[in-house]
């Protein structure tokens, strides 16, 4: 196996294997190409973001600065908005599901390091090679969920679909759809429910009203 496919397999790996160093160096040089670009530069940015990342669906924006890992191990979908300092460690696959909103400095991981210390500085690799290696485990994030600021979000969580993560939250474990979850580590609060909708707060709602179900599609 090359040392792409123990990444995707979940097994352990050389980072500094030359093909992957490749690939972050094209990918950290195109995030300083789209970090210095103006945000009113939308074409300049969309052709970046096509070169970065696996895929990036229609109507999405990310404010910027931006820092993906590899870039090409995320796929993103439609009507994403991303807020400053979007970083994404993509070792292994992300996937963003379509209308989530990322709040200020979101962070996902997917990498993970050995936990006893000899063993972060080097193992014995399977042809007898001794080098530093890492694993990685995925993240997906479903539909239609809004992050507040500073999220950070672990190697193999899982988000369901349409879920509130509050700000300053560490996602340490998945969240099943629905949920309004918070803390460090994040726990689940409740379910999000009807009693949720803004129908039901006059005084903010200041005289407009929620569109009916799919008319905002």
């Amino acid at each position: 196996m090359t040392e792409e496919e123990k990444l995707a397999a979940g097994v352990l790996f050389c980072p500094a294997d030359p093909a992957l160093k490749a690939i972050k160096l094209r990918t950290h040089n195109l995030n300083v190409a789209y970090n210095i670009t103006r945000e009113d530069e939308t074409e300049r940015r969309a052709a970046i973001l096509a070169e970065i990342l696996g895929s990036f669906g229609e109507g999405g924006f990310i404010q910027g600065p931006i820092a993906f890992h590899y870039g090409k191990h995320t796929h993103i979908g439609a009507h994403f908005f991303g807020n400053f300092n979007l970083t994404i460690e993509d070792d292994a696959e992300v996937t963003i599901g379509d209308h989530c909103d990322f709040g200020p400095n979101v962070t996902i991981v997917t990498p993970l390091h050995p936990m006893v210390a000899s063993e972060r500085l080097a193992m014995r690799t399977a042809s007898g090679e001794i080098r530093r290696m890492v694993y990685a485990k995925p993240v997906h994030i479903g539909n239609n969920c809004w992050f507040g600021a500073s999220v950070t979000v672990c190697p193999g969580v899982t988000i369901g679909d349409n879920c509130v993560i509050g700000a300053g939250s560490v996602v340490t474990r998945s969240i099943p759809a629905n949920s309004f979850a918070a803390g460090v580590p994040c726990r689940v609060i409740r379910t999000i429910t009807e009693q949720d909708s803004m129908v039901h707060k006059p005084d903010v709602l200041a005289g407009n009203e929620p569109l009916p179900e799919g008319e905002d599609d």
